[in-house]
């Protein structure tokens, strides 16, 4: 039969609002909470709903006997640690490269790895691993997936990334570096899923990019790397005290070379 566009457009919002539902009795039976604390729970729970429903769709919707192979999450150990590392050595690339222009302009300042406590590191790990598989697994998993039952290749590849961009909160920035962010995060959305193509349709290589990305740059500011006051947003990238590098020019550059040169291989 394959996937319906109600489907697909209503399943993970669904999924989300009901495990925002589930965690809204923490608020009273723990005050200290804070609010976004709570919704971090419920960001979980969503996702154990998905982990639990994910399966049963793509059999019944897809037709797939074998649900988390179809999806690149089970391949051969040698498949998985390889497209892992080399997606983790990708972000390291991507991240040392907007480091060494931010220390070259005099915008920030290098202290090491003096500078991060045990419990940052834990912090970047868990983003490395938490974010880059729960959203890899949403959007170069299950959407890509869908889009391609719908629509022609070029346009499915396209709209995953416009969906991965537009539902982060991008327009916080406010004015170009809201536009900045917008059009970084849709070189990452292309970026990630040719990663997976070219990986054999292993998902692990997207999840080390991205995850990469988001506990290095995290680990980064957390102490390895001091921003300086009066650092450009079009250099560090938009958001003010916590900036997104890959909205600013230099994100721009690597993640636009990572298409280029994947063209010319």
């Amino acid at each position: 039969m394959g996937p319906r566009w109600s489907g697909t457009l209503l399943y993970v919002p669904l999924l989300y609002g009901l495990g925002w539902l589930l965690v809204r009795p923490l608020g009273g039976l723990a005050p200290g909470l804070r609010p976004d604390q709570v919704d971090l729970a419920g960001a979980v729970v969503a996702l154990v709903l998905l982990l639990l429903t994910l399966p049963l769709r793509l059999r019944r919707v897809w037709g797939e006997p074998h649900p988390w192979r179809s999806l690149g999450v089970l391949a051969p150990l040698p498949a998985v640690l390889g497209a892992f590392g080399r997606g983790l050595l990708r972000a390291l690339a991507l991240l040392a490269l907007v480091a060494v222009a931010l220390l070259a302009s005099g915008s920030a300042r290098w202290i090491g790895p003096a500078g991060l406590d045990g419990g940052e590191l834990l912090n970047a790990l868990a983003l490395l691993v938490g974010v880059g598989f729960a959203e890899e697994l949403v959007f170069r998993g299950w959407l890509w997936g869908e889009l391609q039952r719908q629509m022609p290749p070029g346009g499915a590849l396209l709209l995953q990334a416009a969906v991965f961009a537009l539902v982060h909160p991008w327009s916080q920035a406010g004015g170009l570096g809201a536009v900045g962010l917008l059009g970084g995060l849709l070189l990452l959305g292309l970026n990630l899923a040719l990663v997976r193509r070219d990986d054999g349709g292993v998902l692990w290589g997207a999840v080390g990019l991205h995850g990469g990305l988001v506990g290095g740059w995290f680990a980064l500011q957390a102490g390895l790397l001091e921003l300086l006051p009066g650092a450009p947003p079009w250099l560090a990238g938009p958001g003010g005290t916590q900036p997104n590098p890959i909205g600013g020019l230099v994100g721009w550059i690597g993640l636009g070379g990572l298409l280029v040169l994947r063209r010319l291989r």
